[in-house]
This record gives C-alpha cells, sequence and structure tokens, in this order.
C-alpha cells in the first residue's frame, strides 16, 4: 500500500495550518471631529483580517491608522492589498502554531509594512491562544497586571467643548488623564489653551499633550518651558527628528515622550543610545506586531525610560491586542491611551470592552477574549450592506 502524501508545508505531526485568509475595511463614525496637527478625523477605517486554520479555529487582528496617509506610508487599504497579495501566499499552508517563525518568514519576503505585520500576528495569537484555551497575555509571557489606567485624548479643537469633555469624562470615572492635541495652530494659542484647560480641571485631572511632530525646535524649547509653567506633566514628540528630541532632553522640568521616532527596536535602540526621550510611547503597530512591542519596552527598561502604552485610535480588536501586550510590562509607570473603541459611535463586538473606574479591564478569555457582532460589522464594511441600503432607499 503506497503511503499518504504529506504536504511539505505541514510538519510531522499534522499541526494545523493557515488555511484561508479574509480582510475587510470597516467605517464607523466616530463620536466628534478629532483634529490632530496632521489631519482632522471624521471617522475611523478599521482593516480586519480573519485567519482561518485548518482545525476550523479562526484568529481575528486590526491595522489602523491616524488620519490615512496623513500620519505615515500606510493606510487601511494599503494593508489591506498587502495582505492579499503579498503576505497571504507566503502563509497559507504554514503552521499556524508557530506564530513567531511564521512572522519571521512573512519578515524575510515582505519588508516595512508594520501595521500589517501587526495585524497579522494579532490574528495568529488570537487563534492559537483558543487553540490552547489561554489569553493572548498568557502567550506572551504572563500578565503582570489585569486593569490599565486609560487617558482620554481631548480633540475637537475648541477649548470649552474641551473643558466640557473632560468635566463630563470625571463625573462617569472614566478618565481622569487627559491628552491635549495641540500644533495646529500658532504656539501662543496653543499655550493659552493647555493652560484654561489645566485651570479648570486643577488637581482633579493630569494633562499632557501631543504635538506629533509640529513644532520646530525653537518652537519646542519656547513651548515645553511655556507648558511646563501652565502644569502640563507630559510632552510627546514636539519635533520629528531624534536627534532634536535628544537636544531637548533635559532642559525642562516636564518630561518628553517619543512616539512617532518609535518604529520598533532598533530605533528604540537608538533612542535610547543618545538619550533621546524620558518616555517611550509603545505601540504595536508601529513597533511592528506584539512581540516587537515587548522588544521596545525591554529596551527602554533596561536603559531607565519610562513605558506608556500608546493608540493608533484602533477599534476593539487593536485595543485589546495592545492591552494584552501592556498587560506584561514590568513597567507602565505613565498608563495607556487605549481609549480608541470609545472614541466610535458603533460597537461591533457581541460584549462591548469593559471601562470603568478609569481603566480598561482585560480579558481573561481564550485568544484575545472579545467576539465580533459579524451582522453589525457586515453593515459597515465598505461597499457592504450599508451601500446597498443606503442606494435602495
Amino acid at each position: 500500500m503506497s503511503k499518504a502524501f504529506t504536504p511539505p508545508t505541514q510538519t510531522a505531526d499534522f499541526a494545523p495550518v493557515v488555511e484561508r485568509i479574509e480582510t475587510w475595511l470597516v467605517d464607523l463614525p466616530t463620536i466628534r471631529p478629532h483634529k490632530l496637527s496632521v489631519a482632522t478625523m471624521d471617522g475611523q477605517t478599521l482593516m480586519l483580517v480573519k485567519i482561518h486554520c485548518s482545525d476550523g479555529i479562526f484568529g481575528i487582528g486590526e491595522g489602523t491608522t491616524i488620519g490615512g496617509l496623513a500620519y505615515g506610508g500606510e493606510s487601511p487599504e494599503s494593508m489591506k492589498l498587502a495582505i492579499d497579495t503579498h503576505f497571504a501566499p507566503v502563509m497559507i499552508g504554514q503552521d499556524a502554531t508557530r506564530v513567531q517563525a511564521l512572522t519571521a518568514r512573512i519578515g524575510k519576503m515582505v519588508k516595512e509594512n508594520r501595521f500589517a505585520k501587526s495585524a497579522v500576528e494579532t490574528a495568529l495569537l488570537d487563534a492559537h491562544g483558543k487553540r490552547l484555551g489561554l489569553p493572548v497575555s498568557e502567550l506572551l509571557g504572563g500578565r503582570r497586571r489585569d486593569r490599565l489606567p486609560v487617558a482620554w485624548t481631548l480633540a475637537s479643537g475648541d477649548t470649552a467643548r474641551d473643558i466640557a469633555e473632560a468635566e463630563a469624562m470625571l463625573d462617569l470615572r472614566r478618565h481622569r488623564i487627559f491628552k491635549l492635541k495641540i500644533g495646529a495652530r500658532s504656539l501662543r494659542e496653543d499655550i493659552a489653551h493647555v493652560a484654561a484647560i489645566k485651570r479648570a480641571l486643577g488637581d482633579r485631572g493630569a494633562v499632557r499633550v501631543d504635538v506629533n511632530m509640529a513644532w520646530s525646535e525653537t518652537e519646542a524649547a519656547h513651548g515645553m518651558a511655556a507648558l511646563a509653567d501652565a502644569g502640563c506633566e507630559l510632552v510627546e514628540q514636539p519635533v520629528a527628528a531624534a536627534s532634536a528630541l535628544a537636544r531637548l532632553m533635559r532642559r525642562f522640568p516636564v518630561p518628553l515622550m517619543a512616539d512617532e521616532s518609535l518604529t520598533g527596536p532598533e530605533s528604540a535602540f537608538e533612542l535610547a543610545k543618545v538619550g533621546g526621550a524620558d518616555v517611550f510611547a509603545v505601540k504595536i503597530e508601529q513597533s511592528g506586531g506584539l512581540f516587537n512591542a515587548q522588544r521596545v519596552a525591554a529596551i527602554a527598561d533596561a536603559a531607565g525610560i519610562g513605558l506608556y502604552g500608546g493608540t493608533m485610535l484602533e477599534g476593539a480588536f487593536g485595543t485589546i491586542a495592545s492591552a494584552h501586550v501592556f498587560a506584561t510590562f514590568a513597567n507602565l509607570q505613565w498608563g495607556t491611551e487605549l481609549f480608541g473603541p470609545l472614541l466610535l459611535t458603533e460597537e461591533i463586538l457581541r460584549q462591548p470592552l469593559d471601562y470603568h473606574d478609569f481603566e480598561l479591564t482585560v480579558p481573561n478569555g481564550p485568544g484575545l477574549g472579545i467576539e465580533l457582532d459579524d451582522d453589525r460589522v457586515a453593515f459597515f464594511i465598505r461597499d457592504g450592506l450599508r451601500k446597498t441600503i443606503s442606494i435602495a432607499g
């Protein structure tokens, strides 16, 4: 009797392999315009990827950007195209249980595309966690905390409205740390805006700012001094160049945080080497995935740099993937900014995330521990049910 043929892509013990990959673009409205120095967002597009495995298990990941290509080199549309065209052929038939080996294979065949890689790695970890009955945080070495402090970003651009929004968040006990998006207006207007909000909140709420690289080094020198006087406790990426960040370091009593300058472990090492930041804003997408985010955190710890769990304004899947990673960090001195789902008007999960008492609860279920509402997503998929209904109407 002839021996059955075993495809070369399967391991000898018939480990489950990647069988099929789906991607969708999901367009969701936001509760208000979100104004940054680089763009104003009136909605958010999620790129969702669903990886089906030969054992019947699937995992879901997410890729999202802030303001499309105004922020960086990837967009939800480009992520979908890259995964459909370039990632899928590299992944189909490969062992789905060896996540790091498969992501290393992808890395050899696909350069850059850090956001798309993060989405795919998330989906693989979600599936493997379900397979083993373990939360993703346990696949990453084990969580050290079950709940994460969450900051809220005030980005309407209107001082009175931002104050009212902050007061509402305090009353709801949802947020007591507030980050202000500045840099789109003059330096004088920005400082007045920050100072007014801090005066209104007093000791009830912490105020931080994100300039999104909008200032020159000279403007940053003036701005950081004024922000320190206004009671601001943290300034995020005021300038674009890492060398300029290093020159600004320790000149002012307010700590300096690197964000856009961090593009993975290599950039983290270079920043740490030149003393370019007091704090690292770690983002799974900018890092190129969950394991890389842990490597960035390890570099920060070794260099005595504080950690902050950042966001790309992801929806539920990117947010919870980030939460699982941040829950494993030895140090998380500056909390997180995982408020992305709260900025959306529509719920895409069967059970909403648990935000209360100024923190987000990290789910305990297998994988990411959350479940997609397929009917809701079908309505908001680009060119899906919503478009059909609107045409019929």
